[in-house]
């Protein structure tokens, strides 16, 4: 029977027969992902100055990232790193997202990103920035006295090591 779901963390909704093992749109893990009459979706939080100042700061790297894997989805010299850099590209651009109805923001700011035409340094341009992602958002959700950021910021975590081992698999 085909139902409704919602990613908890985004908030997009998903029609199949059952959840998927990853939201589509944002990466989440299964987990987060609850039929949408159940899901919990909240971005109307009241931000301290730390969470505000680490949204920001996840907004920047979020939108920076989307940038360079847009950027590489276009220029790589490899077909399936086209791919690739363009599926990344939609995850992080769903990320800024969420920072963005976090901020309560307009709009997303646009980035700008220099990528290489050798999709070698592509992937490693992709794993120092997602080891870079990884390691602030594990702070990030350390610090966060609020359990609804702390919860993106852990979901965040997870996906970027998703990414990370994708970028690692193909280095080898």
């Amino acid at each position: 029977m085909v139902k409704l779901w919602r990613c908890e963390i985004c908030g997009d909704p998903y029609v199949g027969e059952s959840p998927p093992s990853s939201c589509p749109f944002c990466g989440a893990h299964r987990s987060y992902i609850k039929e949408a009459k159940e899901a919990q979706v909240n971005f109307d939080v009241e931000l301290n100055e730390k969470d505000k100042a680490n949204a920001e700061r996840a907004l920047q790297v979020e939108v920076s990232n989307a940038a360079f894997y847009f950027c590489a989805a276009e220029k790589t010299d490899d077909d399936e790193g086209k791919l690739l850099f363009k599926a990344l590209g939609k995850v992080e651009a769903e990320h800024a997202s969420v920072w963005k109805k976090i901020l309560k923001l307009d709009k997303v700011p646009q980035g700008s990103e220099q990528c290489h035409t050798r999709n070698k340094e592509n992937l490693e341009e992709s794993h120092a920035r997602e080891t870079r992602a990884i390691e602030f958002y594990e702070k990030a959700a350390a610090d966060s006295e609020n359990e609804r950021v702390k919860q993106i910021f852990e979901a965040f975590v997870e996906v970027e090591k998703d990414h990370l081992k994708l970028s690692e698999e193909r280095l080898k």
